[in-house]
């Protein structure tokens, strides 16, 4: 994976991406779910925080959410939310630039 000036680390071209599907990564060991909404692409934590699954790439795409295929959580694509307003996924920067997708991956900060 290359990375770009601004945190952003290239990922895969737009056209590997189908519309209303997920696609998993991994960068600096954080699970990526990528998803390609018409023209918009949403990165989100893969990883549900009901059972710790990494699915949510796999999930169910509608309005505006996608629904994790373990146990039926939803979480909002622009905002990682859950319906409710709760917290749910972090969400990660996107850029599309000349057809290629990059993603800023923040690491979580474990303070023990």
């Amino acid at each position: 994976m290359n990375l770009i000036e601004d945190g952003f680390t290239q990922l895969c071209n737009v056209d590997e991406l189908k519309n209303l599907s997920g696609k998993r990564f991994i960068v600096d060991d954080t699970e990526v779910a990528l998803f390609k909404i018409d023209e918009k692409i949403y990165a989100l934590n893969n990883i549900c925080p009901h059972q710790h699954t990494a699915l949510i790439y796999n999930g169910f795409i509608e309005d505006g959410c996608v629904t994790c295929p373990a146990h039926g959580w939803k979480f909002n694509l622009e905002t990682g939310r859950k319906p409710s307003g709760s917290k749910g996924l972090n969400i990660y920067g996107t850029k599309l630039v000349e057809g290629v997708v990059y993603v800023k991956v923040i690491p979580r900060e474990l303070h023990w």
